[in-house]
């Protein structure tokens, strides 16, 4: 049978966070079986907690912000996202400010975090959400779509008009696996043009960016001295997002996923609208009978 994951062992790491520049503490800790995953704001009185969900999304300007009772927590994709990649159902996440700490500015953090913690199996069975019809949100030219896979796939198209983004590297698709997220996703860092930076920053976005947590552009180039770990890195961080964003479901999807220069907000439209589409979905597990099809390496005994 596919189990539930969780951490074996708490962690800890501070960074800052990417839009509000403030100095965050986090917290992974275990969770039990049937939890999922579990946002707590330690720093305010009575320790609100937000179980993530689609209809919990409040924001979605240049990340993914949960909101519940006055209570936010913004910036958690690339968590998210982590969480997904490892198998991992259920934790808790305490964090003592309103952001989640941006850190290199990709997931590989949190995956070594993670990696680092310990993963155990629990009892309960994973449980996956098996598409069944398509369904798609549009915004314009823009679009995000989930179809049924006996497996889960992910492809994403960008368009960007710059020296740095060559048409044959703003195109890429993956047939998700841990191993196959781990080094080939998690490592793509969130991106973005200096000439934004300061409307950003008077829109109190953007406070804590720098080049040691995205890949900055100019009008002509990549300006970080070390370049670009991947030559389609920026398509790669799209299809990261994705992974955290779809995640808010709460259950790894079976299903082929497909985005058009789409972002959180088509996202988050998009896991509503499988949330609304009953006929669209369903919850699967798998017992020893019926291997499930290969999305999570096994742990080590």
């Amino acid at each position: 049978m596919t189990r539930q994951r969780t951490l074996k062992n708490q962690v800890h790491s501070t960074g800052i966070g990417l839009h509000s520049g403030k100095k965050v503490h986090l917290t992974l800790r275990p969770a039990p079986e049937n939890t999922g995953i579990v946002f707590r704001r330690i720093d305010l009185p009575n320790t609100p907690h937000i179980a993530v969900c689609p209809t919990c999304v409040g924001d979605t300007r240049l990340s993914t912000t949960l909101m519940k009772d006055g209570a936010t927590i913004s910036t958690i994709e690339h968590l998210m996202s982590a969480f997904y990649g490892m198998g991992v159902d259920n934790a808790f996440v305490d964090l003592d400010a309103p952001e989640i700490p941006i850190m290199d500015g990709s997931a590989s953090t949190f995956v070594f975090m993670l990696k680092s913690a310990g993963l155990v199996e629990q009892v309960a069975a994973k449980r996956y959400i098996r598409i069944l019809e398509p369904i798609e949100v549009k915004e314009g030219d823009k679009y995000a779509s989930l179809k049924p896979y006996n497996g889960f796939s992910l492809s994403f198209e960008i368009d960007f008009q710059h020296p740095a983004f060559s048409d044959e590297h703003q195109t890429q698709s993956i047939d998700f696996s841990s191993l196959r997220f781990e080094k080939e996703i998690s490592r793509a860092r969130t991106f973005g043009f200096i000439r934004d930076v300061e409307t950003l920053r008077m829109q109190g976005l953007a406070q804590g960016a720098s080049l040691e947590n995205a890949v900055g552009l100019d009008e002509f180039r990549v300006l970080n001295e070390d370049g670009l770990r991947f030559k389609d890195e920026f398509v790669r961080h799209k299809i990261l997002d994705a992974v955290g964003d779809l995640y808010l479901l709460g259950s790894p999807i079976l299903g082929a996923y497909h985005g058009h220069k789409s972002g959180h907000d088509l996202n988050n439209q998009l896991t509503r609208k499988v949330l609304s589409t009953k006929s669209a979905w369903e919850f699967v597990t798998f017992d020893d009978s019926e291997p499930a099809p290969i999305s999570f390496i096994p742990l080590a005994a």
